[in-house]
């Protein structure tokens, strides 16, 4: 076996288990078990005057709880004025397009949509075809960021920027009488 060289002006502490070994750090003093229990005094005191869970009675309502009715955060409400805005805007081409779309066509491009997933959809059970279709635009994200942002405008964006949107989402989009949400599904579950 081959001998190690060790140089003369090694600093280095090394670590050892036995009862000679050194201390790099210095430690505080060992304190008696008497010390130990006057240091508990205070908590033992504390946790003696909260009250148990056994006392507390369920009929109080609890004095911190909002009698106000919760309003909107102000997010919904600044996406609430901007698909306002991109509504009142007048019909461009792809618009009026999109509104000649029917309903027959839109289910097409679902089922071609759902031929391209390997597998079933998880709690998608309730959904209309319409938020089937927004949710999915909503999650594909070669059309840009969803949070901050109406659907509306994510796709005007997505089109300005030849990112080839679908058009039976902005047609969906469109359809006033489903009433569907401008606010991205993702977007809503983030505020």
């Amino acid at each position: 076996m081959p001998t190690t060289r060790r140089r003369g002006g090694n600093t280095q502490a090394r670590l050892s288990f036995g009862s000679q070994s050194r201390v790099s750090k210095p430690s505080a003093a060992q304190s008696t078990t008497s010390q130990k229990a006057k240091n508990l005094e205070p908590i033992a005191s504390t946790i003696s005057r909260t009250p148990s869970l056994e006392n507390v009675s369920g009929s109080e309502p609890a004095p911190d709880t909002p009698t106000e009715p919760s309003r909107p955060p102000v997010a919904e409400l600044a996406l609430r004025q901007q698909a306002q805005a991109e509504l009142q805007q007048p019909l461009s081409e792809k618009d009026k397009l999109a509104l000649k779309i029917t309903p027959q066509q839109i289910e097409q491009y679902w089922k071609a949509e759902e031929k391209k997933r390997r597998g079933p959809r998880v709690h998608h059970e309730d959904l209309s075809l319409q938020e089937h279709i927004l949710r999915h635009f909503d999650l594909s994200s070669q059309f840009g960021p969803c949070i901050g942002i109406t659907r509306l405008k994510r796709w005007r964006r997505a089109d300005s920027l030849n990112l080839n949107p679908p058009i039976e989402v902005l047609a969906v989009l469109l359809d006033e009488e489903k009433g569907v949400s401008q606010r991205a599904y993702v977007d809503e579950l983030m505020s």
